[in-house]
């Protein structure tokens, strides 16, 4: 069924851009043999599924959209996640699309080009995860799992009408992960793996295989006693109607379940955030940035400095950051760890922050310009694209895990999430709040069928 939705559907999406259908199908025989025998690989056994093109995979190993790794050799060692998937008896036949090195809100690169939304194919199905929530929304796949320091989990759940979590920091093991680049074994702060699905169940077994509910401190957490937050107002970050209706629908149904709901927000200006989050974010992007620019960053540092304490987000507080001292980012650590110790505080008194994710649904696709020279569109006022990140930052940069859900939406509209971020640890609880809206407003819908699609506009990217 999934290859017949792939054969059917993906020459217009280009959401699967590797496959090795001839090994899926020497394992599938493999695990047939087994179970004739009586015997299971584990709670996935049999189920193919795709994986985000980020993690190694023996014979697929990850591209991540640069032309410069596409020459890696095909033999290649099992990243962690796709041990763990393996060892559970899952079908890894694929690898879904990314941005260039996992670095966009919007998925595109030179080797594998542009993914497309399968709800309306002029749309951006974000990114990095873009290729994984499309294979989901469209029924290629019915699990994948993605990787998030930017929203790279969240955003494309949001946009494409699926589930996706972004797991506590260091809950999954990220070895095999590119980037960094292949061979790297240093940790890098921020970036996690998480589970993707159509369904919070389906997130919940993915979880479970990747991480054993022993590794989880939070079951016995009494969520009922504790009213839920909720997130939506600020003078700062950009937001739309539609998604400021899609966090109250959230506050709403939760009265319905009989909880609490009231007003909260992290203990720190939107500014601060956001300004916090990017000082810790753009040392860890500009590792893996090409050698030139790299040259470059460090040798306009002190320039960048003078220059760089302006009020909005410039290219020069941007060089600053990426090229930032250890002493510096020591510092930015400090206030983090004071944030997190808040966050402790607030999550004291509130079981889960109710958020959005992103200003705006799905916007068109725009291969122009990077994150400080794009403008978004919120409700027809334009807005720098960087300030999209923060609604999502707060998770992030203190480790949180937050899980994405669609919300009920019209006929004709695009899909639209919200964020249910919870402490740290928490897992569990926030998939929990998750279930209980999901069974309220019924599954999600799929989108619409082939011969509903829309004709796309070219872009001069295939």
């Amino acid at each position: 069924m999934h290859l017949k939705c792939f054969e059917s559907r993906n020459g217009r999406l280009n959401a699967i851009v590797r496959t090795d259908i001839a090994a899926a199908r020497t394992r599938a025989r493999e695990l047939d043999r087994m179970q004739k025998d009586g015997r299971l690989a584990g709670p996935l056994h049999g189920v193919p599924l795709t994986l985000k093109d980020t993690f190694d995979v023996d014979g697929m190993p990850a591209v991540a959209g640069a032309p410069e790794l596409v020459s890696r050799p095909n033999r290649t060692a099992d990243s962690a996640i796709a041990a763990q998937l393996k060892a559970a008896g899952a079908i890894i036949w694929g690898k879904s699309n990314t941005p260039y090195l996992a670095g966009d809100s919007q998925t595109y690169n030179a080797v594998y080009g542009l993914t497309r939304n399968p709800w309306d194919l002029n749309l951006t199905p974000g990114g990095s995860s873009g290729g994984a929530a499309v294979a989901l929304a469209a029924g290629m796949t019915p699990l994948e799992v993605g990787s998030d320091i930017g929203g790279s989990l969240r955003i494309p759940a949001h946009f494409c009408g699926v589930a996706a979590l972004k797991t506590t920091f260091g809950r999954l093991s990220l070895t095999g992960h590119v980037p960094p680049q292949p061979g790297v074994l240093a940790t890098r702060d921020l970036n996690v793996a998480g589970p993707m699905a159509r369904t919070v169940d389906d997130l919940m077994l993915l979880l479970s295989v990747l991480a054993p509910a022993s590794d989880f401190e939070d079951t016995r957490r009494d969520l009922d006693s504790l009213p839920v937050g909720l997130w939506s107002e600020s003078t700062f970050f950009p937001l739309s109607g539609a998604c400021r209706q899609a966090v109250e629908i959230a506050a709403d149904s939760l009265r319905d379940l009989g909880y609490g709901v009231v007003r909260a927000r992290p203990d720190i200006t939107d500014e601060e955030l956001l300004d916090l989050y990017l000082r810790l974010l753009l040392p860890i992007l500009a590792l893996d940035m090409p050698r030139p620019l790299a040259r470059l960053i460090e040798a306009s540092r002190p320039l960048a400095s003078l220059l760089g304490r302006t009020k909005t987000f410039s290219r020069s507080r941007w060089l600053r950051y990426s090229g930032c001292s250890h002493r510096e980012w020591l510092l930015a650590h400090d206030r983090r760890l004071r944030l997190k110790v808040r966050m402790q505080e607030l999550f004291s008194k509130r079981s889960v922050l109710i958020a959005p994710v992103f200003p705006t649904t799905a916007f068109p696709h725009d291969p122009s310009g990077d994150s400080l020279s794009r403008t978004l569109n919120v409700d027809g006022r334009p807005y720098f694209h960087y300030l999209s990140h923060g609604w999502i930052a707060l998770s992030s940069l203190c480790h949180l895990p937050s899980v994405v859900i669609p919300t009920p939406r019209s006929p004709g509209s695009p899909p639209c999430g919200i964020q249910i971020i919870g402490p740290e640890g928490g897992d569990l609880t926030v998939l929990r709040i998750a279930k209980l809206l999901e069974a309220h407003w019924g599954r999600p819908p799929s989108p619409p069928p082939l011969a509903d699609w829309p004709t796309f506009k070219s872009l001069g990217t295939s």
